[in-house]
């Protein structure tokens, strides 16, 4: 079963036109959009050019000729891109897109005129085209994303940015909308924070698969010393980073045996993100953390969060699909002495090692060690975050609005000193306050997901737009909005 994260994105290529302008341009634009799309690395579904005057568009019948053809190809395309070179016709499009019944995003794209270029013959019309297409969108009960300017070229490298954003809009819709957690033991006894709701995740198409933390120690026991599968396992960890001598091999041993069951649950289960029981049953009971196999899994970006955390394993996918990137999951933790912007988020050992930007160290964890005995403890992740960009999200169920909710924005990591073990990041985000004034008055959790690099758009469009989850985009500019006067 290849995991939706790793399969190539495939994307419905439509060229509309309204046959009495000129169809010179709809050729260019299809060659234009298809090139861009090959070199992005994105699967096409399309007619031949041949199959409809122009390669285009510009008919009922046309739309009902695409409409079959996407249809067949349904489970297969995650997006429609729709290119109007010219003004377009408008019903074709809307009843192309109502025929086909995918429930896919859709991009629009307009091209534009140039001023010494309008002449009857030459004219393209699609800046007003376009808001033909977008008012029958809005009768149909259509929702689209815009490109980034009202109108652009199908040959600029502005279109080939829309694209590649719109690409992972599409992965990110299609993951979410179909997404699989897996929840490894019952949530943690001391955080009632990490109740959820499955019943409105499943209601969201997102499954949760559970599995009890004594059978997956059983799974582990089991596994013989001499298992080449272990053997590989142990390499890999002591590859994954810097342990340090006085770790004893029968440690590192454990920690394989539990890394390779919670491994093999995952992939029999078909999960594409999970949630663990990470303290303090599975260090009393078979002697180890768990920090070092959820920091592996998200390497290979398949995320695990702490605590049974199954919201927090979303937000992190969440991230992962928009970004293509490996996340984390991390408390908002610690003030920056008097920095009104400043904070720093932590957790005990188990982000990324992409995430942390450096070799980690793997090691014990360091208050739970203290109080049960380091031999127990051994497999946390440990490094300061380097400094950069970085994106947070937070999904949350709210069981009394009947809704899930989120919110999300854009910071940096820092390089400023903070000397604490376990995984830290010292984090600049602009009006913390108001941020966190908004987290505690709207009932979300104290962890949070992060991913390097900003993706708030891309994100910000897939939940907002097409899953139609309340949002709060901490760093959006508010769209427009109608305004109503009472009169009387």
């Amino acid at each position: 079963m290849t995991l939706m994260i790793r399969r190539k994105i495939t994307l419905g290529v439509v060229i509309g036109s309204r046959a009495f302008f000129s169809p010179a341009p709809c050729q260019t634009a299809r060659t234009e959009v298809l090139g861009h799309l090959a070199r992005l690395g994105i699967e096409v579904v399309t007619l031949p050019y041949e199959a409809t005057a122009n390669g285009a568009v510009q008919s009922i019948a046309d739309a009902e000729l695409y409409a079959n053809h996407f249809k067949a190809r349904r489970d297969d395309i995650d997006g429609l891109v729709i290119c109007l070179p010219n003004f377009g016709d408008e019903i074709a499009i809307a009843e192309l897109v109502s025929r086909a019944k995918l429930n896919v995003p859709i991009l629009l794209q307009a091209s534009n005129d140039e001023v010494d270029k309008v002449s009857v013959s030459e004219r393209r019309d699609a800046f007003c085209g376009k808001l033909s297409v977008t008012n029958n969108f809005w009768q149909y009960g259509v929702p689209f994303t815009e490109t980034t300017n009202h109108t652009c070229d199908t040959g600029s490298d502005e279109f080939g940015a829309d694209l590649d954003r719109f690409a992972r809009v599409c992965r990110t819709v299609r993951g979410m909308r179909g997404a699989r957690l897996g929840a490894i033991g019952a949530r943690t006894g001391a955080f009632q924070t990490m109740r959820y709701s499955e019943k409105l995740l499943q209601a969201a198409g997102i499954t949760v698969v559970t599995v009890d933390l004594s059978e997956m120690m059983g799974a582990a026991g089991a596994i013989a010393d001499t298992d080449p599968a272990l053997i590989d396992k142990m390499n890999k960890i002591k590859a994954y980073g810097t342990i340090p001598g006085h770790i004893k091999e029968s440690q590192i041993v454990t920690q394989a045996k539990w890394t390779l069951a919670v491994n093999r649950w995952i992939d029999e289960n078909g999960c594409d993100a999970s949630a663990i029981q990470c303290w303090r049953s599975l260090q009393d009971n078979f002697g180890c953390a768990t920090c070092v196999t959820m920091s592996m899994m998200g390497e290979e970006l398949m995320p695990s969060a702490c605590e049974v955390d199954i919201m927090g394993a979303l937000s992190m996918y969440a991230l992962a699909l928009a970004s293509g990137a490996p996340p984390a999951i991390l408390d908002w933790n610690n003030n920056y002495g008097r920095e009104a912007d400043m904070c720093v988020c932590t957790h005990c050992g188990n982000f990324p090692k992409s995430f942390t930007g450096a070799t980690p160290e793997i090691s014990e964890l360091d208050v739970l060690g203290e109080s049960i005995g380091r031999s127990k403890c051994f497999g946390a992740v440990k490094g300061k975050v380097k400094p950069g960009p970085m994106t947070y999200f937070r999904l949350s169920s709210d069981d009394r609005a009947g809704t899930l909710k989120c919110y999300l924005g854009e910071g940096e990591f820092t390089d400023h000193p903070f000397p604490m073990d376990g995984g830290i990041a010292v984090t600049r985000v602009s009006r913390l306050r108001d941020l966190m004034r908004f987290v505690t008055q709207n009932g979300f959790e104290h962890h949070v997901a992060m991913v390097r690099g900003h993706h708030a758009d891309v994100v910000s469009e897939a939940v907002t737009r097409y899953l139609d989850w309340p949002s709060y985009h901490h760093n959006g500019t508010p769209e427009p909005q109608l305004t109503r006067l009472n009169r009387f």
